[in-house]
């Protein structure tokens, strides 16, 4: 798997991370067309890729915004880009979204979530873990997955609670047939760790820092752009 990272690149300033852009992004209302954008293209990248010979069951993560998730018409223009880019489905894509996202209002989140596995879609429920909500709605919607927030996985090594946080939140991920997928993992005792713990799949800087697309397809061809940690 890939994760799409947005970075704007400034004339004078360079690359700008998204920390800094993208909350003035939403309050000015132009996260949704970014969104959009960052959808278009990464299905563009998956078609580049194939035929470049990477293919090959990627699939492409891209975070959905709160304001952009809840868009009334955020499914209908989902369809109108894999018309236009002639795309059957969108199972090359697995969108992440937060649990407070889910939470803010779960009647339209669980509408939304539904409409977009009818389109082929995965779904990841992101920084799972930071979130005050109850766990009920993971028997309730269609989630594919979840990501264990790197702020447990920083100290899990040295801070027993952090540890056990993290062996539950992979338990309880097994024991209801999702996948999960440990966030930020620097250290090769991160890795052993999580993978005496059985989690599934990691990703951070001790596999690869964020790659350009084509950097990614050389890494992908000599086996080092992803990482099952079974």
């Amino acid at each position: 798997k890939a994760e799409a990272l947005v970075r704007w690149n400034h004339p004078t300033r360079g690359f700008v991370l998204p920390n800094e852009f993208i909350p003035v992004a939403e309050e000015g209302g132009l996260i949704v067309e970014i969104g959009e954008w960052a959808i278009e293209q990464s299905l563009l990248q998956v078609k580049k890729w194939e035929s470049q010979g990477v293919r090959d069951c990627l699939i492409i993560s891209v975070n959905i915004s709160p304001i952009q998730f809840i868009q009334p018409d955020f499914i209908d223009k989902l369809r109108k880009i894999c018309k236009r880019l002639k795309v059957k489905d969108l199972s090359c894509l697995q969108f992440e979204i937060t649990e407070g996202t889910l939470m803010n209002n779960l009647f339209v989140a669980s509408e939304q979530l539904y409409a977009l596995k009818e389109l082929g879609a995965n779904i990841s429920i992101d920084d799972f873990g930071t979130g005050y909500s109850s766990l009920s709605y993971l028997k309730e919607l269609p989630i594919d997955q979840l990501k264990i927030d790197q702020s447990f996985i920083r100290h899990c090594l040295t801070d027993e609670r952090d540890r056990a946080i993290v062996a539950t939140i992979i338990s309880l991920a097994r024991s209801l047939h999702l996948n999960v997928c440990a966030e930020g993992i620097e250290h090769s005792e991160q890795l052993g760790l999580l993978r005496g713990l059985s989690c599934d799949a990691g990703q951070g800087y001790l596999f690869s820092k964020p790659l350009a697309p084509d950097e990614f397809a050389r890494h992908w061809k000599k086996g080092k752009a992803t990482k099952v940690l079974k």
